[in-house]
């Protein structure tokens, strides 16, 4: 397959991530009729307004891939981005009618989701067309990282496996293991540490002072990505 098909692809590919919401139910979180626990708002999921961010991912990712056709086609630094990120938007074009169905699959299919984004996200050259190849990712890869815990958080406490704040703190922590040690792969990008940030933010602005402990740990977690940007940056 040539460098131009793998650009052809990506760009239909993200076209279709692009207007799976205007085909599909609207998501707004699981269903809490969907689990054996009923939690009205788990402890994990970020306030609303967080999830205004995806607009900027869908529209950089769009960007992305038109400029990568365009004028970038056969450049193999773009090249190396193609295939993980095609197959993460390819997987986030149907993972809304997924998880507008099943919980179970929705968590199963946003970690691979996640996971080809991290992976596109790792392979984009920083220094080559900073942000129209590496920042688009970063933001896409960063998002997903905490999504993709959330998810799993939401699932853990809605089938009683661990009490609601008990599973929140649990994926809190798996998030910032996993950006830190991503950020610290990728230091000349913070695009993705301040993503993870917003999630975080949203998390505390949701649970404020009714839930305390997840609000702390979810300002820790915020305290923890900025050292990390800021150790990065003094490097």
């Amino acid at each position: 397959m040539t460098r131009t098909s793998l650009a052809v692809i990506l760009l239909l590919a993200t076209l279709a991530f692009g207007v799976a919401p205007f085909v599909t139910p609207p998501f707004t979180g699981y269903d809490p009729g969907m689990f054996p626990v009923r939690i009205e708002r788990p402890s994990i999921q970020p306030a609303g307004y967080a999830f205004s961010i995806w607009s900027v991912i869908y529209l950089w990712l769009i960007a992305h891939a038109v400029y990568g056709l365009w004028k970038r086609a056969k450049d193999p630094a773009w090249d190396a981005v193609r295939l993980p990120l095609s197959a993460a938007v390819l997987i986030g074009a149907v993972w809304l009618a997924i998880a507008g169905t099943s919980a179970i699959w929705g968590t199963v299919t946003i970690w691979f989701m996640a996971a080809a984004a991290i992976t596109a996200f790792l392979r984009a050259d920083p220094d080559v067309d900073r942000w129209m190849l590496s920042a688009p990712t970063a933001i896409f890869a960063g998002w997903l990282t905490a999504a993709a815990a959330v998810s799993t958080g939401v699932l853990i406490a809605g089938y009683g496996w661990l009490p609601d704040s008990v599973s929140a703190a649990a994926m809190l922590a798996l998030v910032l293991v996993i950006a830190v040690s991503i950020q610290f792969n990728r230091p000349k990008m913070p695009v993705y540490g301040l993503t993870v940030i917003w999630a975080l933010i949203g998390v505390a602005a949701a649970n404020g002072t009714a839930n305390l402990i997840v609000t702390v740990l979810a300002a820790s977690g915020i305290a923890v990505m900025a050292l990390t940007l800021a150790a990065n940056r003094r490097a």
